[in-house]
């Protein structure tokens, strides 16, 4: 199938449900598999991704295309017995994909990240503007072809359960990769985000440290979404201390000058607190 020069990312979306229709969807992995080591325990689960590594790929032959894996986000159905995990991918903005001449970013430019799991891909659209499709779920097939999942898992991890550890680990450059569970006592869902951590702060004398990272998949626990992708938000996430956390969700925003609201974005905004248990961990060994 030919395709035009000037095709952009959303172009892309709607063309490939034409020539991926019918296929099978393979939800392939190739995650490398490695025996949990005395260091590990105390991790919230098993298999911590080696993010620098961790890709997924795609067989449409109009954009076979390769998103990097940035957090997961594994939720735990305790009545149904399901768990499920979901991979955000990290963002990109707008293209004019495989233009032969400028521009390659589209004029009205957004920034796109995607999340897969449950055979759906949740995307998210941000404009310098509240847009109608933020956000939108679409089946694998309706998109890049069968997604492969080429996910490496880290072979030397390591629990930092203290503070000492935790210093020691960031002073030596290693990365690092937190968990943290939350839960829904009346839903009986519960959750695991896991992912590399990209600020830590370390005080000395207190001592303390504190992780804040992101973007990663929030999801609302507080009732059962179909399909469950669509439980998810984009987050940051902060911690200090093993038993709460903090998230700031992406979500209309007013933007306000001199007491006046001029308009909505999406943004970062409303902090909250969760009860939760937070691990820190390290890939490599101290």
């Amino acid at each position: 199938m030919n395709i035009s020069q000037h095709t952009s990312r959303r172009e892309f979306l709607q063309r490939g449900a034409g020539i991926v229709a019918g296929a099978a969807v393979v939800m392939a992995s190739n995650a490398t598999s490695a025996s949990p080591s005395p260091e590990s325990a105390g991790a919230l689960i098993t298999g911590c991704l080696d993010y620098g590594r961790s890709f997924i790929c795609h067989t449409a032959r109009f954009n076979a295309v390769r998103f990097w894996v940035e957090s997961r986000t594994v939720l735990i159905d305790a009545k149904g017995g399901v768990t499920t995990e979901y991979y955000q991918c990290g963002s990109c903005k707008s293209e004019n994909t495989f233009a032969e001449r400028s521009p390659l970013f589209s004029e009205d430019n957004y920034d796109f990240l995607p999340i897969l799991g449950d055979r759906h891909w949740l995307i998210f659209r941000r404009k310098a503007r509240l847009n109608a499709d933020y956000r939108q779920v679409r089946p694998v097939e309706k998109l890049w072809g069968a997604p492969e999942l080429k996910l490496k898992v880290a072979h030397a991890v390591t629990v930092l359960d203290t503070f000492e550890k935790v210093r020691a680990a960031t002073a030596a450059a290693l990365p690092l990769v937190t968990q943290t569970e939350i839960s829904n006592t009346d839903t009986g869902l519960r959750a695991v985000i896991e992912c590399p951590t990209k600020t830590m702060n370390i005080n000395v004398p207190r001592p303390m440290y504190q992780v804040d990272t992101g973007p990663v998949a929030f999801p609302d626990l507080a009732k059962r979404y179909v399909p469950p992708v669509d439980c998810l938000r984009l987050a940051f996430v902060a911690f200090n201390t093993a038993h709460f956390a903090d998230f700031v969700v992406e979500q209309p925003t007013p933007v306000v000058e001199n007491g006046k609201e001029l308009t909505k974005i999406h943004h970062y905004s409303g902090p909250f607190s969760l009860p939760a248990k937070n691990v820190v961990l390290a890939l490599g060994k101290l």
